[in-house]
């Protein structure tokens, strides 16, 4: 999941492809409207055999400051290698109170970094 993540930050869509299960994989993938990426937390994760499920959120900058994206994946291993399956996502604005973790990753607080 995470090198995922990283191809999203910096804009590898073939990686992104390559990692993907050819029963769900879309024909072409542009990033070229991908949002700008400050962070990523793994929430939850866990393996049963070949199958495994992450859940995360992936942090990113609006115009009126932070958005997330969180998804509960599902991968599946062939060859050894992880590959994406699906995801259940849901999206929403992020509110960090003055004296939370800024979002950007700083590790500020939030009213001493990007407020």
């Amino acid at each position: 999941m995470r090198s995922r993540y990283s191809a999203f930050v910096v804009g590898q869509a073939d990686y992104l492809l390559a990692t993907w299960h050819s029963s769900t994989r879309p024909g072409e993938l542009s990033l070229e409207q991908s949002p700008e990426w400050v962070s990523l937390t793994i929430l939850d994760s866990s393996e049963v055999g070949d199958a495994g499920q992450v859940h995360f959120r992936a942090v990113h900058r609006v115009a009126e400051g932070w958005g997330y994206l969180e998804e509960r994946s599902e991968f599946v291993r062939e060859q050894g290698r992880w590959l994406y399956v699906t995801g259940d996502t849901s999206e929403g604005q992020l509110k960090p109170g003055r004296n939370d973790r800024c979002p950007c990753g700083s590790g500020r607080k939030y009213k001493a970094c990007c407020l």
